[in-house]
């Protein structure tokens, strides 16, 4: 994507939206594309590969996934909502991430992507049929655009508790007693990736998928180098959209940090939390609030120790809003709740982490020692 250079002694702009204090400086990324090959218009579902799908697939039911189907060497999860699956995991040697496959808004864009990056279009064997183009985006991580023959039908929601507030009282002679129970999914929400190419992969995706930046994040002292963390949405318009289907910030390593899945509300969220601590599972972090997205979130590990949240009640944005800025810290990931934790930020030292940082030191990528140092410094304010 062709941006102008960031001017660092340009004045600031008016900023008009509301989801931030900040806006863009003068002849900084305008997070979208002017031409995108395509505008996909959803996060279709995820893929993963794990040596023991039963152990999966408890986790799974623990979670709130409902099972799609299941084989010797696939599972396919889902949420409650009519649509696709929300996520497969195939039976592999190791855990891993495979990738990210989002929803094309109608058949003819798969053409029109094919065309574009050279690849094909092919069947795929999703629940109900569907067909694909498989691509990669400049980190080298698989991306498939994928447009489904049939959607799954709904399933039963966990219902909503009546709550009073002040003087609207909607329940009189009830009471509330939330069943501990999982938190039953009803769709997957956003996936978290890094990158030490930031500034390429996210280019990659405006103008590749049509995605467009709802919010940056900055290192402090270093916002003339360019954003280093971006909440991305799908354009839809004048309809309003999850905050962001896909994030993506600058780090040593390429790949899944953790995805998230919408349930009801804070009581499906808490009493989901309080069965899967019952059974074992770790929590990350939470419950709290976040600040970009306004998600209320909870944080859990799963048994491959891939990162998994609940979340309710996020913001949606049309096409209309433009860019927040803000600084990156880690103060700055909530309204409220606990402290941020060290497993969730992905700071506990081991040797795999510095093998790491000194391999992504040694590329050719966008992390130097000053913004190694600039998100370090980050990560603990």
């Amino acid at each position: 994507m062709s941006h102008t250079p960031v001017d660092s002694a340009a004045p600031e702009t008016p900023h008009q939206d509301l989801h931030s204090e900040q806006g863009a400086l003068r002849g900084e990324h305008p997070g979208r594309s002017r031409s995108p090959v395509i505008k996909v218009a959803d996060l279709a579902w995820l893929e993963f590969e794990k040596p023991d799908l039963d152990r999966a697939e408890v986790f799974a039911r623990d979670f709130g996934f409902a099972i799609a189907a299941r084989t010797e060497s696939e599972l396919w999860l889902r949420g409650t909502f009519a649509g696709s699956p929300c996520m497969v995991i195939r039976k592999g040697r190791a855990s891993r991430f495979i990738g990210p496959a989002f929803r094309a808004a109608e058949r003819a864009d798969l053409d029109r992507l094919a065309r574009s990056t050279g690849s094909s279009v092919r069947d795929i064997g999703v629940p109900g049929g569907g067909q694909s183009v498989a691509l990669l985006d400049p980190s080298g991580l698989p991306v498939r655009v994928v447009h489904c023959a049939e959607q799954l039908p709904a399933l039963p929601e966990q219902q909503p508790l009546i709550s009073n507030f002040g003087t609207d009282h909607r329940r009189t002679n009830a009471t509330q007693r939330p069943p501990r129970e999982p938190s039953r999914i009803q769709r997957l929400g956003h996936v978290v990736l890094e990158t030490p190419l930031f500034a390429r992969t996210l280019d990659w995706y405006l103008d590749t998928l049509g995605m467009i930046v709802s919010d940056f994040l900055f290192l402090d002292g270093q916002r003339g180098r360019g954003p280093t963390m971006a909440f991305i949405r799908c354009d839809q318009g004048s309809v309003a959209v999850d905050h962001h289907t896909l994030a993506l910030h600058l780090g040593p390593a390429t790949g899944y940090v953790h995805s998230a899945y919408q349930v009801t509300d804070l009581d499906a969220i808490a009493a989901g939390g309080e069965y899967l601590a019952e059974r074992g599972y770790k929590r990350s972090w939470g419950i709290g609030r976040h600040i970009q997205g306004s998600q209320l979130f909870d944080y859990w590990r799963d048994p491959d120790r891939f990162m998994l949240e609940h979340f309710a009640d996020g913001d949606l944005f049309s096409c209309d809003l433009e860019p927040g800025w803000a600084p990156m810290s880690a103060s700055g990931l909530a309204q409220w709740g606990p402290p941020v934790t060290r497993d969730f930020l992905g700071t506990n030292p081991s040797p795999a982490k510095l093998r790491e940082v000194m391999r992504a030191l040694r590329g050719d990528n966008e992390l130097d020692p000053a913004r190694l140092l600039g998100l370090m410094k980050a990560m603990s304010s």
